[in-house]
């Protein structure tokens, strides 16, 4: 089997690390990996790769995200989400139009403060480890792009929103800033992923249906070939020949178009190599090669 993926729609309950799991023993493919954790109270695309398709989780990171989530106003928690304690409580009087120009302010790049709960590093221990153990957690603000942040309903003192953002981007963050702006406490009460890059949630497998499949083998019908992680990205087909050269470390002629990435894609469609463009030899380096499981 070539590298591939399985695009996972997640429910909620399991660790997106569960997902993998499940994944690593149903297919017995060892080498199994995700791409941008969900928390356990959240669902939606989960991107799992499958064999040498996990040295492109690093295009994926990249990647923009899509999100659909529900913030309840006038209460703020320890975690910023459902899951922790109430810390504070406030009145919820700002209207629908104050929203509306709160939600504006937030479009662009902004600094945001990741949560105590989260997986960033201080001094090499994980933030979350440090919060559980009930020490003062203090993270640096960081840039992040909100590309759109549109309300689907308000119903106070909840607000489902819709939000694409780039990488590194936390939900539980911008609700708890989001609150800080209207002058009330506010946290994550849910929170559906829509998109990771490429993939949507309309594609995706849920998690139960695909643990089915698993028995005979029907797994396989629903996975993606690993040249859908660089969708967009500018593509070499290769001759049987030139993919025995790149497996070989030599570079193949691209021409006056050898130039900036691309991914090197063999006789039968899968994915051979990701490739950069030497312009002055007008000929495709290989930088990673993939080889078959």
């Amino acid at each position: 089997m070539h590298p591939a993926l399985l695009v996972v729609d997640k429910p909620i309950g399991p660790t997106s690390h569960d997902v993998v799991n499940v994944v690593r023993r149903g297919t017995g493919i060892r080498k199994t990996g995700h791409t941008g954790t969900l928390d356990p109270s959240a669902s939606g695309v989960l991107v799992v790769l499958l064999g040498g398709a996990t040295r492109l989780a690093e295009y994926l990171l990249e990647a923009d995200k899509e999100y659909q989530a529900v913030v309840r106003f006038g209460q703020s928690t320890t975690t910023l989400d459902a899951t922790g304690q109430i810390t504070g409580t406030s009145p919820v009087r700002f209207s629908e139009e104050q929203l509306l120009e709160a939600l504006a302010a937030f479009r662009g790049e902004t600094l945001q403060v990741p949560p105590a709960y989260s997986a960033v590093k201080v001094e090499g221990r994980r933030a979350y480890d440090l919060a559980r153990k009930g020490e003062t957690v203090e993270l640096e603000p960081r840039k992040v792009q909100i590309y759109s942040i549109d309300l689907r309903e308000w119903s106070s003192p909840e607000a489902a929103i819709q939000v694409r953002c780039s990488r590194g981007t936390y939900l539980r963050a911008l609700a708890r800033d989001l609150g800080e702006r209207l002058q009330s406490h506010a946290h994550l009460i849910a929170l559906r992923r829509l998109r990771l890059g490429p993939f949507r949630v309309e594609q995706a497998i849920p998690l139960s249906e695909l643990q089915s499949r698993f028995a005979d083998g029907a797994w396989q019908e629903v996975t993606l070939p690993a040249t859908a992680v660089l969708e967009g990205w500018t593509r070499v087909d290769l001759s049987a020949e030139l993919v025995d050269a790149l497996r070989r470390g030599i570079s193949v002629p691209g021409g006056t178009e050898a130039a900036g990435r691309a991914m090197g894609v063999g006789p039968g469609g899968e994915l051979v190599a990701i490739l950069e463009g030497d312009p002055r030899s007008q000929a495709w380096q290989p930088r990673k090669v993939f080889m078959d499981l």
